[in-house]
């Protein structure tokens, strides 16, 4: 294969991007094709006009930077044996790895939890991509392009949803072998969260967002090296690039603080939740041999899921069916702006189901279902951890041994704490009076609970 064959893709994040054409080849099926209706930020978009993007050219990116950092490794280090398919395998993962999500993309977890609590997209992403393959007849494809299909389907499979680090007794993989176990770092990394997929759409939203990103993920893979630590092999950076890789947990730590958990793009989320279930039942896709779903059950079979994109908001939206009426309610409040309003929000050490059964006793005579009670968290992604404990770096002098660095070390001026979780509470009632009672309500509330939170 020669660089002549590879398809030339103009992106406004990274420039010009070459792929294989195996990956051109999955890009080219009607599986991968839904993710062009797939926002990356579901609701956000209501809120950030320019949020408009979609899974489509995110996981493109994913492919193209797992390309890059481990071209960079390969060169580096030739004795970690880093071939040709081994980066292909971990670069269809990456354009993979986002196959299962559904309509406005974390939105519909949301909607499939109230139900079905066990379920994960990256599940359905695994799920997506064997149906992927065989529906589009890829196997003659990868072995023509140097793939061993018994192992490498495994092996991508393993990447797009590898299990955390601390449930790892003994080595749990079979696509590839315990000395190639950086190679599970590279799309998702359940050690640290340091991964091409966050440096992917770090970039892509900042940009869509107008947010400025102060995260450069194309020096950090110039650092980038693979050192063995303990039994394992894991991908190290130079002891110089830490303050660089704070800003990075703190660029996730923001958007989420100003994008992803905007109150308001929250509110219309759970719109978009509430009149997909009152939709749920008279919604019907036709999948595998002729059956029906669902809205919920099309995540059980991959021929209706495939038919389940965004489209289906316009679907409600614009359906003249009476049985669709209380969810097209719902969507035509957002169209005109009557969004569930936020009362408010508070810190508290109860958890969100004891704030639920307060706030329910709170309201006494009125219905509870008028209400949502939400947590929100913010945190730099390993919970209330100090992620940067999870990474190991090397020195100048000594490239091939990788060792902690204290959070002193670094600055006196990081977090102390990594994590903080706020509740809000909305109303989903319309008219001036109701609103100002419930706003009532919440004043009487919420300074409680904050105030009982610092007396424990």
């Amino acid at each position: 294969m020669t660089n002549n064959d590879f398809k030339v893709f103009n992106d406004p994040i990274h420039g010009t991007i070459e792929l294989d054409p195996i990956l051109v080849k999955i890009i080219d099926t009607p599986q991968f094709q839904r993710l062009r209706n797939l926002k990356q930020l579901g609701g956000t978009y209501y809120v950030y006009p320019g949020a408009s993007h979609n899974r489509f050219e995110h996981s493109i990116g994913v492919a193209h930077l797992a390309g890059e950092l481990l071209q960079t490794l390969k060169g580096k280090q030739p004795g970690l044996g880093i071939d040709e398919r081994d980066i292909l395998c971990v670069q269809i993962a990456g354009l993979c790895h986002d196959l299962g999500h559904g309509p406005f993309s974390h939105m519909f977890e949301m909607f499939i939890h109230k139900g079905n609590p066990e379920w994960r997209h990256e599940k359905a992403s695994q799920d997506m991509f064997d149906h992927l393959v065989e529906k589009n007849n890829l196997i003659r494809d990868m072995k023509k392009h140097g793939l061993v299909p018994k192992e490498d389907l495994l092996f991508i499979r393993e990447l797009i949803d590898p299990p955390k680090v601390e449930k790892i007794a003994e080595w749990p993989h079979y696509g590839r072998p315990k000395k190639k176990a950086f190679l599970y770092e590279v799309v998702s990394n359940t050690r640290n969260k340091i991964d091409v997929d966050k440096w992917e759409y770090f970039a892509r939203d900042c940009h869509q967002l107008g947010m400025q990103n102060n995260f450069d993920c194309h020096r950090l893979i110039k650092f980038a090296r693979v050192c063995k630590v303990g039994e394992m092999t894991q991908i190290c950076y130079r002891d110089k690039e830490v303050f660089n890789l704070y800003n990075m947990f703190y660029t996730r730590f923001s958007l989420h603080k100003r994008a992803y958990q905007h109150k308001v793009s929250n509110s219309i989320e759970w719109m978009i939740r509430d009149a997909f279930l009152k939709a749920d039942e008279h919604i019907q896709i036709e999948g595998s041999d002729g059956e029906m779903f669902t809205l919920s059950t099309a995540i059980d079979d991959m021929v209706a899921y495939t038919k389940l994109t965004d489209a289906i908001f316009d679907r409600i939206l614009n359906s003249p069916d009476e049985e669709l009426q209380e969810a097209r309610e719902i969507l035509e409040r957002i169209m005109q702006r009557k969004l569930y309003v936020c009362l408010g929000e508070f810190s508290s050490e109860e958890n969100l189901g004891n704030m639920k059964n307060l706030w329910n006793m709170h309201v006494g005579e009125r219905n509870p279902e008028d209400y949502v009670v939400e947590s929100v968290k913010y945190n730099y992604g390993m919970g209330d951890e100090d992620p940067i404990k999870h990474v190991r770096f090397y020195t100048k002098q000594n490239p091939k041994k990788a060792n902690h660095i204290n959070k002193d070390e670094v600055s006196l001026l990081l977090p102390e704490r990594f994590e903080e979780e706020k509740f809000r509470i909305y109303t989903k009632r319309t008219n001036d009076e109701d609103l100002k009672a419930d706003k009532n309500l919440f004043d009487t509330f919420g300074p409680a609970q904050t105030s009982s939170s610092r007396r424990k």
